[in-house]
């Protein structure tokens, strides 16, 4: 065990770390990093089992760090730990470096999630805990590891938090620990100006055990995660009074702790000296990038215990693999992504159907096939039809993991991050379904997925206005604009950061879930209608013309020397094929265009694109979103006819009538546009 004298010292020196690389940056936040050393030092020194020459070893502790805020701190641990050096430490904040203001996932390094959106990190490691409980289910003690996870007043009091609260309560995710930094300051105020709820006894509600100690003191810190690590039914919550910028000195030397200003700027700005508190934590102000002696000493101690620890590891899952080596062939299969070959063209459809329909057929074929995928519905799986996968297996619950359905409830953006947390965990692949309207929960999570790069799957049904009677409040109208938005943002290896696929058929369903689950590289969102939708024209094989979907855009329907192109995507692209019969039989010829995903167009080469819309033709687009959904595909000189406000209460078919999304309607249109 180690001496506690030796404990405070590393601490100090992540502290003098944390505090030194904000004001070099003269960016940042000092206060809280300072505040959390103790805790996060005691972890990652004692605690925390992880193989540093294997960073990836999926039977690893995670740490999930939820306030991004305070990355100094993890940076500066992380390079107790040898991950980093000083000189990355001294670029904090700067082009290029690999210490950017909030952490980035870097598996590498130790880091295991992107955090800065307060109250997303912690619900991550929700959602990893959740994922490992499901593989302990399935591979034993190979499986048995813990997760951690870091909170502050910030994420406590975003609303997801009651999500993640209530649902690792409710599941006894007893491999859970999360430690609070409970420091009384935010970043413009005490917390106790914005709030005087009972934390303590709100997680007891929830279900989770609850330790309140001394957040510095290191004794009391080791004692609360061994009692964390011995609980067997709940999730546990370390409730840490720390100390915001503990050790921050002004110029007389007098105390400059708990002060609000430390939060969020360098001690010097905040009315501290940067050089006597350096000073009084056992630094040298002209040269504070310095691991002390004894620090390096305590964390060679612990890579030692890492070694020791980590060998009897690997030779208990050799000893296992060799007894269950399909078990374990398994295993390396789902955490290299592995997915099972899927018959998709032998699928049968019920012709003229729902989206959400045929993606309830997928689903139930994935539940039977993917073994390791795991859907979840914000209580919505009878309507949203996740329940197709739901019907092949059952949810999980307290003490029993052996389903792969998760009832979320109503915590559309909690239920998103639970899914994002189990992907990071690693060895799972996780969907998760609500209506579309309801995306606007989720978008904070999205983003993260699509910055991470993580194959998560967004089931989203009733795709319009055609949701009928339930009205304006659950019509999407200006979503579909929003989410493609994300088609247009690249990632930072160049790539889409998203894909968005709205199919025009059960056969584009088909074809969308397939493009779905072979999409290791991005999120994907899948829009699915409500009501029922006629099958395209096929001119041979439906399937096989379908599979066009992946080119993101293609030809439907043709005529030689066509006036007019029309072109949609989901629902209305059957609308424009009614159409276009009526404008046959004024003579008037069409090229009739799928659109499933305008970003994968646009990722096709120039001949594919041009060949599918020529430049200087006639283009007529029909959405049920906003116009500038279509603009641009259609361009200044087309027409476009979509939807320039919210919904309407009344059954879908009077909507199409009154709101103009009849065939009609599109002859009258384009014969209008014609002249």
């Amino acid at each position: 065990m180690n001496n506690i004298k030796t404990l405070n010292k590393a601490a100090d020196n992540i502290r003098i770390l944390s505090a030194s690389m904000v004001e070099k940056a003269n960016s940042g936040h000092p206060g809280g990093a300072m505040g959390g050393a103790d805790f996060i030092n005691v972890l990652f020194s004692e605690f925390l089992v992880y193989d540093p020459q294997n960073p990836t070893w999926e039977g690893r502790d995670r740490f999930f760090l939820d306030p991004g805020h305070m990355s100094p701190m993890l940076y500066s641990t992380l390079a107790l730990a040898g991950k980093f050096n000083m000189e990355d430490l001294q670029q904090f904040r700067q082009w290029g470096s690999i210490t950017p203001g909030h952490p980035e996932r870097d598996i590498t390094r130790g880091i295991e999630n992107t955090s800065g959106p307060l109250g997303q990190g912690h619900t991550f490691a929700v959602g990893a805990a959740i994922a490992a409980k499901f593989l302990k289910t399935r591979f034993g003690s190979v499986m048995d590891h813990t997760i951690y996870a870091f909170i502050s007043d910030g994420g406590i009091q975003e609303e997801i938090s009651q999500g993640a609260g209530r649902t690792a309560g409710h599941l006894g995710l007893d491999n859970l620990i999360m430690f609070y930094d409970s420091n009384g300051i935010q970043l413009s105020t005490k917390t106790k100006d914005v709030s005087e709820e009972d934390v303590a006894a709100k997680y007891q509600a929830w279900g989770w055990r609850v330790i309140t100690i001394k957040g510095n003191d290191a004794t009391e810190i080791r004692a609360a995660l061994t009692e964390g690590k011995l609980e067997k039914e709940r999730p546990t919550l370390i409730i840490g009074k720390t100390i915001m910028g503990k050790g921050a000195v002004k110029e007389d030397g007098s105390s400059f702790e708990n002060e609000t200003e430390t939060h969020g700027q360098p001690l010097s700005g905040a009315g501290a000296s940067f050089n006597k508190t350096i000073e009084n934590l056992g630094g040298d102000p002209e040269n504070p990038f310095v691991i002390f002696s004894e620090t390096k000493e305590l964390y060679a101690k612990r890579a030692a215990e890492l070694k020791e620890i980590t060998s009897k590891k690997y030779a208990e899952k050799d000893a296992w693999a060799k007894a269950n080596p399909e078990l374990a062939d398994k295993m390396q299969k789902w955490f290299d992504g592995y997915i099972p070959p899927i018959d998709w063209a032998a699928i049968e459809q019920k012709p003229n159907q729902a989206t959400r329909a045929a993606s309830a057929t997928i689903l139930g074929i994935l539940a039977q096939q993917v073994e390791n995928m795991v859907v979840s519905s914000a209580d919505l799986s009878n309507s949203d039809k996740t329940d197709g996968f739901l019907k092949k297996t059952h949810a999980m619950k307290k003490g029993d993991f052996s389903g792969a359905f998760l009832q979320s409830g109503v915590s559309e953006l909690t239920m998103a991050c639970l899914c994002i947390g189990m992907t990071l965990h690693g060895g799972i692949i996780a969907a998760c379904g609500t209506f579309f309207v309801f995306s606007d929960y989720m978008k904070p999570a999205i983003r993260l997925a699509a910055l991470m790069e993580l194959p998560v799957k967004f089931i989203w049904t009733h795709d319009a206005f055609r949701v009928g009677e339930d009205g304006p409040t659950h019509e999407p109208v200006e979503q579909e604009a929003q989410i493609r938005l994300m088609e247009k943002l690249q990632n930072h290896n160049g790539h889409n950061s998203m894909l968005v696929l709205r199919p025009a058929d059960v056969t584009e369903a088909t074809v969308a879930w397939k493009m779905a689950m072979e999409n290791k590289s991005t999120p994907t969102g899948l829009i699915f209608s409500r009501q029922n939708i006629n099958d395209l024209p096929a001119k041979t094989n439906r399937y096989q013309e379908a599979l066009q979907t992946e080119k993101g855009a293609y030809i439907v329907q043709d005529e030689d020397n066509y006036d007019v192109i029309l072109l949609a995507s989901g629902s209305e692209v059957s609308t424009l094929v009614e159409g276009a019969k009526l404008l046959a039989n004024d003579g008037i010829k069409s090229r009739i265009i799928s659109v499933p995903s305008e970003g994968l167009f646009r990722t096709q080469s120039k001949e594919y694109q041009e060949s599918v819309i020529p430049k200087g033709k006639k283009i007529f687009g029909l959405t049920a979103g906003l116009p500038v959904t279509l603009e641009g595909l259609v361009g200044a000189n087309g027409r476009i006819w979509g939807m320039k406000s919210f919904g309407f209460s009344a059954p879908y078919k009077v909507l199409d009538e009154k709101l103009g999304f009849t065939a009609e309607n599109v002859y009258n249109q384009v014969k209008d546009f014609l002249k």
